[in-house]
């Protein structure tokens, strides 16, 4: 599952080497490559400012989780004679470099399962004990407590550190839906009347599937979809609202005014409610999907874990997680007190701020649900029964 950064503020890290220290080859040194747009710029200089010893930071943002899941395959393979093709090209100080030498990857919660049973990464074996009381919810902890197949277990391992989170959402046209008479609440909106043809979702069985499982009172995690009355039914009555099914370019109709509703993920929308003021967003009532980004480290990778500690650790102080979720429009798993003035207005509804009803998110919250691992029976059912109802 790919989740792409849409019109990154510049508040955030450019797609270059972002490198703070000198040179010398006894300096520590600390390499972390994480998705663009998720750290603040002045998050990396403020851990350096407060170091207390010299120390290299090289923090290289990549666009796109998916390609720094396949930089972790990367590291895993043996040398190939000719292996410098297409995506590879474009991660930095990685060319022509078989072996692991960074301490710390963004990672999606989405592909953790598949990270550990390929072993490409490692356990932080650091981030087991006290620091794990920081998280505002247990659920951050099972997240990411997990046996050596990748599936959720209480006496696992701690395989990831949450950084900061988002969930799925319905970004609409206020302007047109205003004519009509109404604003989406739930998901059950989707098969409203007069938007016929006026809906991009995902490109994603287990979204699109799953949205349908929630508003029938389901899980996003079921199982065994054959035991789900009226699922197919429902399903195909969805597919006749939809003008197009896409991961990538749902924003762009929407703000041309070619379609009136998107399902999408918050990473991408929230950046670009403040631009398009007849742009709105509302997390459905009945609860949506959650995705966490979280620091890993790769397999192999045997340098001291000092600097990575730290720097998860410092992730997790308030007012870092603070800038953390108003700079980068997201949310954190540590307790932050987000006022008005500190986000913009489009925003309070989607991020956890003290300025909106945190009841009713809270409310939200615990009917949401991350996306965890299925039996592979399971997700062939979902992509058949995606592509049955998309012909």
């Amino acid at each position: 599952m790919d989740r792409r950064s849409f019109l990154v503020g510049t508040s955030t890290l450019a797609l270059s080497q972002l490198l703070f220290g000198c040179g010398g080859n006894k300096q520590m040194q600390l390499k972390v490559e994480l998705l663009k747009g998720s750290i603040p710029g002045q998050v990396v200089n403020q851990f350096h400012k407060g170091l207390q010893q010299q120390v290299q930071l090289k923090f290289a943002p990549v666009e796109q989780i998916q390609d720094l899941f396949r930089q972790l395959q990367d590291w895993q393979q043996k040398p190939k004679a000719t292996d410098e093709q297409g995506w590879k090209r474009f991660i930095p100080f990685r060319q022509g470099q078989k072996t692991a030498d960074v301490d710390l990857v963004t990672l999606g919660d989405y592909w953790l399962k598949a990270a550990i049973e390929q072993k490409l990464i490692q356990p932080l074996q650091e981030v087991q004990g006290n620091q794990l009381k920081q998280w505002s919810d247990q659920r951050w902890k099972k997240l990411v407590t997990r046996n050596d197949q990748g599936n959720l277990d209480t006496q696992g391992k701690v395989w990831g550190a949450p950084y900061r989170w988002g969930s799925t959402v319905i970004v609409y046209n206020r302007d047109n839906l205003q004519k009509l008479g109404w604003t989406p609440k739930d998901w059950s909106d989707l098969w409203r009347d007069g938007i016929q043809q006026r809906i991009s979702l995902l490109n994603q069985p287990r979204e699109v599937i799953g949205l349908v499982l929630k508003k029938l009172g389901k899980s996003y995690n079921t199982e065994n979809l054959d035991q789900v009355p009226d699922l197919e039914k429902e399903l195909q009555r969805l597919n006749q609202q939809v003008k197009f099914y896409s991961s990538d370019n749902y924003l762009e109709p929407l703000i041309m005014g070619d379609t009136w509703l998107a399902v999408g993920w918050s990473s991408d929308v929230l950046p670009v409610l403040g631009r398009y003021p007849q742009l709105a967003a509302v997390i459905p009532q009945s609860g949506t999907a959650i995705w966490a980004d979280l620091w890993v480290r790769p397999a192999g990778i045997t340098n001291d874990t000092l600097l990575s500690d730290l720097w998860i650790d410092f992730c997790w102080q308030p007012n870092t997680a603070k800038q953390i979720s108003v700079l980068t429009k997201s949310n954190s798993p540590i307790s932050t007190n987000i006022a008005a003035d500190d986000i913009q207005e489009p925003l309070w509804s989607l991020l956890q701020s003290d300025v909106y009803d945190r009841l009713r998110l809270r409310k939200v919250f615990d009917k949401s649900e991350f996306l965890l691992p299925l039996p592979p029976s399971a997700i062939k059912q979902y992509e058949s029964l995606f592509a049955k109802i998309k012909v």
